[in-house]
């Protein structure tokens, strides 16, 4: 605390030693009250409406030895990921970027003979070397589930409902979900035969939403991609249209899981505004099928994001697991700023009985800690709604 009874040059400089030190590095912060509190209760909604459907919560370490966060799909994250090396054994460690790398080293490692579906539920803080344009802040609170070893589709509804009741539990009523086929893309640019150049052009286009960036291509190809970029829309009009186009093999086993996929949320969900974007990966790089994101109405970016992916076991199999991710940062932004609660100051010389009762009853409670002529005035000075004076609760 800086002495304000320091005048003069003394004074500068004291000032300029709690800048030093309240100065933080870009892209993190201090979370203050009532915000961290908000936070703090945000987690815990999420947290029991996923243990309310059978989802165990697990906690792993904030670091890891490198090599077991670049595995699968660690590998997209290797550049967010901050670096140190053990001082113990000399090997590389890597702070956690995202905590679904985690949750399948679980599923892969400590947790391999567990009874599948696995139904795994996590929250922590992750941190990122850089910040981006929708999220500068570089250190931020991620919650989820993950559940591995189910390739069906009532497992990707499972999920989505999860998403959307949890997000519903803390106060977000109006959201949107939308879908997207990350490895569509990649699939159709086989079937035609796309390489080098030519496809990372035409993948670079579709993610740009550039039909111009189409033109070179034969007729077959541009046509087929034209009509995916058309495809953008609600779920309806898109499966519509993607039903057209005439892929094969796995790009079409692909697209039937999503119409089908589709209605069995509309059936679940009726209420529920529901649009597919079949060009979007940005996110979605690791996915091995559908993904998803949900966003609230007038919010800031999307508040969950999930889909399907593979984990990678030790002796080389994949497992089929899908799951999302909520993060806490954009969840507080779509929801109103938190009031403090309120806070009832117990002058000086208060019986603690009386302090125990007032709590059971629900409030809390700021002791005065010496004998002041004007109580009032203490509890105005420490942000306090009320006092309890002559054994009754009053407003200040």
């Amino acid at each position: 605390m800086v002495n304000r009874h320091v005048n003069g040059p003394l004074k500068q400089v004291a000032g300029n030693a709690y800048a030093r030190q309240a100065l933080l590095p870009e892209g993190f912060r201090d979370q203050l009250a009532p915000k961290a509190e908000q936070e703090a209760a945000l987690v815990r909604g999420l947290v029991d409406t996923f243990l309310s459907h059978g989802y165990d919560r697990v906690a792993p370490p904030l670091v890891e030895y490198e090599d077991s966060l670049l595995v699968g799909a660690g590998k997209t994250r290797a550049k967010q990921m901050f670096r140190l090396m053990d001082p113990d054994t000399q090997r590389m460690m890597a702070v956690r970027a995202d905590m679904t790398i985690q949750m399948a080293r679980l599923a892969s490692t400590r947790l391999a003979d567990a009874p599948r579906p696995l139904r795994l539920a996590y929250t922590g803080n992750v941190l990122r070397t850089k910040g981006s344009q929708l999220r500068p802040t570089r250190q931020f609170v991620q919650a989820g589930v993950e559940l591995v070893g189910s390739p069906s589709l009532e497992a990707e509804l499972e999920v989505i409902a999860l998403a959307v009741e949890a997000l519903a539990a803390v106060g977000i009523a109006e959201l949107s979900l939308d879908l997207t086929v990350a490895p569509l893309v990649a699939m159709m640019c086989d079937q035609h035969k796309l390489t080098g150049d030519v496809r990372e052009r035409v993948m670079a286009a579709l993610e740009a939403k550039d039909i111009g960036g189409l033109a070179a291509l034969d007729a077959d190809a541009r046509q087929d991609f034209e009509k995916l970029l058309q495809a953008a829309g609600p779920a309806d009009q898109a499966n519509k249209l993607l039903s057209e186009l005439a892929l094969k093999g796995a790009a079409g086993k692909l697209i039937a899981r999503l119409g089908r996929l589709t209605d069995m949320i509309l059936d679940r969900l009726p209420n529920l505004p529901v649009t597919i974007d079949p060009c979007e990966s940005h996110g979605f790089e690791y996915k091995s099928g559908i993904g998803f994101a949900l966003f609230a109405k007038g919010g800031e970016g999307e508040l969950a994001r999930g889909g399907r992916y593979l984990v990678s076991h030790p002796d080389g199999q994949a497992e089929e697991a899908t799951g999302f991710s909520v993060y806490l940062d954009t969840l507080m932004k779509a929801l109103p700023a938190p009031e403090k609660a309120d806070h009832v100051f117990l002058p000086f010389g208060t019986k603690s009985s009386d302090g125990n009762k007032l709590r059971a009853e629900g409030w809390r409670t700021v002791q005065g800690l010496e004998g002041t002529v004007d109580p009032l005035s203490d509890a105005k000075r420490l942000g306090c709604s009320h006092i309890l004076l002559d054994e009754q609760v009053r407003p200040v």
